[in-house]
């Protein structure tokens, strides 16, 4: 498997932990709505909904690592995951600061800050795909019949911790020179303030067809460089007390997204209807209704986005500006709401009460303007350059919802287009991709692909390839490893 196949297959894994956001931010979200000042202190029901999803958002990087070991492994076991706990502990133990100072022989005020961090995101990413390796490679070694009780799955998570001990040393030189280049990383966006956020988010868009935009995130959202702005955001008044957020800047890397998820895209989606064939545009709109919703209401644009991407990919290098655009402007103007999901209209409702969320009603009016900017762009361009969005294609057929109700044929379906059960190697499915690898991707044929449903396509390396699903891939991604 090539570089980018690999990096793919951690991409896939990683959605395992990030599924748990929503929960988190739907717990906070209410109690915030209850409580928004007081942290709970005026109400129990909103301090127990808080809680509950601060211990969600607290142990990020230990679901990281459980997450990934599980995601990764060949037959999505539970020794896998407890091997990723199991390396975790032994990694963030041997790193703490005490631990530090007591193997280096050095006092505690000497230890390099960076091991103060080492429990984060990226430690927990590393943990998850070292067990999971040692679980596809010895889960199935059998020992002497003296010590057969330790055979098998049984093996790995000893296995683990004997390498995470390894490992353990090796960061001990390497550690604090990431953690380093990560803040340098972070801190020189950071310095560029409003600037450096639409910088953020313009990469942001731009890593989407590969999938790698969670990698980019983690600097940001989470803790790896300091920023940590999801959680900050999330903690709400308590994070204020504790010095780690302050009004009208804790969120601005995630504020800007709204307009685009909920106004922009959706005005993209009424582009591209219009521009569409006459013939073509009760199929076109079937597409663009649903992906426009979901964009609107959850966040979730790829269904929309590989809508276009591909065919069309100035106009996606366009939408990559405008949200760079986008979120520049709302952290200029102190504009902020958070998410914990995506930026879609639950996440707009549950954060508008957040301590944190800064005139966040004018990110609607500033969606709307969004909206007409993305409607006008887009159907200027597509006019201009004739592109071939859907619904303008010469011979292309259309991709149009599934024919059938029963997900069972459905899947049999897509497995005879990517060339049957022979012809696939690994089945695996994030929130809106089938992610596959094949024997012969050369037989595949996109066209049915697309009339089956598929909102686009995306090739990686010789083997590798992902079909845009929108929320059925992974249901579609179980009945296809059920039929096998």
């Amino acid at each position: 498997m090539n570089i980018l196949g690999y990096l793919q297959k951690i991409g896939r894994a990683l959605m395992v932990p990030v599924a748990v956001l929503p929960a988190a931010a739907i717990l906070m979200g209410i109690g915030y709505w209850i409580d928004p000042n007081g942290w709970g202190g005026g109400s129990p029901v909103a301090a127990f909904l808080i809680k509950a999803g601060a211990a969600i958002i607290d142990s990020m990087p230990v679901l990281f690592a459980v997450g990934v070991a599980y995601g990764m492994s060949k037959d999505k076991d539970g020794s896998a995951a407890l091997a990723g706990l199991v390396g975790f502990l032994v990694v963030t133990t041997l790193l703490s600061p005490g631990a530090v100072a007591q193997i280096k022989g050095i006092p505690l005020d000497q230890v390099p800050a960076a091991f103060a961090k080492i429990s984060n995101q990226f430690v927990g990413i590393l943990c998850g795909v070292i067990a999971a390796e040692l679980y596809n490679r010895f889960s199935s070694v059998e020992l002497h019949k003296a010590l057969a009780f330790f055979s098998g799955r049984r093996l790995v998570p000893i296995v683990t911790s004997v390498v995470m001990i390894v490992v353990s040393f090796i960061l001990m030189a390497v550690w604090p020179v990431i953690y380093g280049g990560l803040v340098s990383f972070g801190e020189s966006i950071v310095s560029m303030g409003s600037t450096g956020a639409g910088i953020y988010a313009f990469f942001n868009r731009l890593l989407i067809p590969v999938g790698l935009h969670h990698a980019l995130n983690s600097v940001f959202w989470f803790d790896v460089a300091g920023i940590n702005d999801i959680p900050n955001f999330l903690g709400g008044q308590s994070s204020i007390d504790a010095g780690k957020a302050v009004v009208g800047t804790t969120g601005m890397y995630q504020a800007g997204f709204f307009p685009i998820m909920m106004f922009g895209l959706p005005g993209a989606a009424l582009a591209i209807y219009h521009c569409a064939k006459k013939e073509q545009k009760e199929k076109v709109a079937s597409i663009m209704i649903a992906a426009a919703f979901a964009a609107f209401f959850t966040g979730v644009t790829e269904p929309l986005e590989f809508s276009f991407m591909f065919v069309a990919p100035v106009l996606y290098v366009i939408h990559a500006l405008l949200t760079g655009i986008s979120v520049f402007i709302a952290a200029s103007m102190h504009w902020i709401a958070g998410f914990g999901f995506s930026a879609g209209l639950v996440d707009m409702v549950l954060s508008s009460r957040n301590p944190l969320a800064t005139h966040w009603y004018m990110l609607l009016a500033q969606g709307l303007v969004f909206f007409g900017l993305y409607y006008v762009i887009f159907r200027a361009v597509i006019v201009k350059f004739n592109l071939k969005t859907p619904g303008r294609e010469d011979d292309e057929a259309v991709p149009v919802q599934a024919q059938t109700t029963d997900r069972t044929e459905l899947a049999r379906q897509y497995l005879e287009v990517l060339g049957g059960q022979d012809n696939l190697v690994t089945i695996d499915a994030c929130i809106t991709r089938l992610r596959l690898t094949l024997k012969d991707r050369s037989i595949v044929d996109e066209r049915k692909l697309k009339a089956l449903g598929a909102a686009g396509v995306v090739k990686l390396g010789e083997q590798n390839l992902q079909v845009i699903l929108g929320p059925l891939a992974e249901i579609i991604a179980g009945e296809m490893k059920a039929l096998r």
